[in-house]
């Protein structure tokens, strides 16, 4: 991601100081991001791509395609080290631009205490392996393998992973307030991020 953000952000004329600006982000941050130090979230990357005006599955690809239609096959996912306990963000259907859904393979960290998070929208998870914590303000929610669950992403959330091995989720965003921008895409890469989705047993 970090070459990515670097050249959407020249070609939308802004400096890290502008950008750090409209995100409400740090310049510093925005810095580690650029040069693949720190991997944002799925939130963060939303309000990226709000501030640059793209598509936040440009941010994840790099080669352009407009097709109405995208097919991506086992073998392009994320292989996760499971002796890192980062979340892991593997964004799926990158090179298909102007969608109205953002769709993750999501690795969710295995370590507590990380911050909630929280973006315009609604969010769908389904645990397709494992079981996680999903904790909000005052609640934990247990969900095991085939749960899902769906809710006002303006809500502030974390997610843990507590099964033996990683667990492995779907999770949709569906973002009300952003708008897709035209810009060229392309190839996915994942992206490993720190816990910013992790919470502690109730």
């Amino acid at each position: 991601m970090a070459a990515l953000l670097r050249s959407h952000r020249r070609r939308a004329g802004l400096t890290l100081e502008a950008l750090a600006e409209g995100t409400g982000l740090t310049k510093s941050y925005l810095s580690k991001v650029e040069r693949g130090i720190s991997t944002p979230s799925i939130a963060v990357a939303l309000k990226i791509a709000r501030a640059l005006d793209a598509d936040v599955s440009q941010l994840f690809s790099d080669s352009p395609d407009n097709s109405m239609m995208t097919v991506e096959r086992r073998g392009e996912r994320a292989q996760v080290d499971e002796r890192d306990g980062s979340a892991v963000y593997d964004a799926v259907a990158t090179r298909m631009i102007g969608k109205s859904m953002q769709p993750f393979i999501v690795h969710p960290t295995t370590q507590p205490g990380s911050d909630y998070m929280e973006h315009p929208g609604e969010e769908f998870i389904l645990v397709k392996e494992g079981t996680v914590e999903v904790s909000i303000p005052d609640q934990v929610i247990t969900l095991d393998e085939g749960d899902s669950l769906y809710f006002d992403a303006n809500t502030p959330h974390r997610v843990r992973s507590v099964s033996p091995s990683r667990a492995v989720l779907i999770v949709v965003v569906h973002d009300r307030d952003g708008e897709s921008a035209d810009a060229a895409p392309a190839s996915k890469s994942a992206q490993r991020c720190a816990p910013t989705t992790s919470t502690s047993s109730s």
